[in-house]
């Protein structure tokens, strides 16, 4: 296979993972999003007040997002416009996201979205692609953002 083909498929996986990982957060099959994370995870959500950046385990990340999910009735992330750079075993990849929470209450005010955009370093672990830095940019916020509350 050529250089070129080898590299597309690469590009291909590294996608696959990435939409693995939304994909398996939307539907709430934490084993599926373990399985996208390497064994360490520099792991940054400060654009959204979270402090700085940490080393956190795949069950870290999933425990987190696990409880903080819980409430909602439905979770939505559309990702796309995928920037992709490939060094070997370890690919920096970019992509806007969108995320969407839905929770009927009162308020009728039912949903909040996250707008902004992911930097992702993955690496290459016996054939398979793992993220192992996870950062989200935030540019906006929009709805409720009290959702559980209200």
């Amino acid at each position: 296979m050529s250089d070129t083909s080898d590299k597309l498929i690469e590009r291909a996986e590294i996608i696959e993972c990435i939409n693995r990982l939304f994909i398996g957060t939307d539907n709430r099959d934490w084993t599926m999003v373990k399985k996208c994370f390497a064994d360490s995870v520099l792991f940054d959500m400060s654009s959204m007040g979270a402090g700085d950046a940490v080393l956190k385990s795949p069950d870290d990340i999933t425990a987190m997002w696990e409880a903080g999910l819980k409430p909602l009735k439905a979770i939505h992330h559309q990702v796309g416009n995928y920037l992709v750079s490939i060094d070997g075993v370890e690919a920096e990849a970019f992509c806007y996201g969108v995320a969407y929470h839905y929770l009927p209450n009162d308020s009728n005010v039912n949903t909040r979205s996250f707008i902004g955009s992911y930097d992702m370093t993955l690496i290459n672990e016996g054939g398979d692609w793992m993220i192992s830095k996870f950062r989200f940019n935030l540019k906006f916020i929009d709805g409720n953002l009290e959702l559980e509350s209200s």
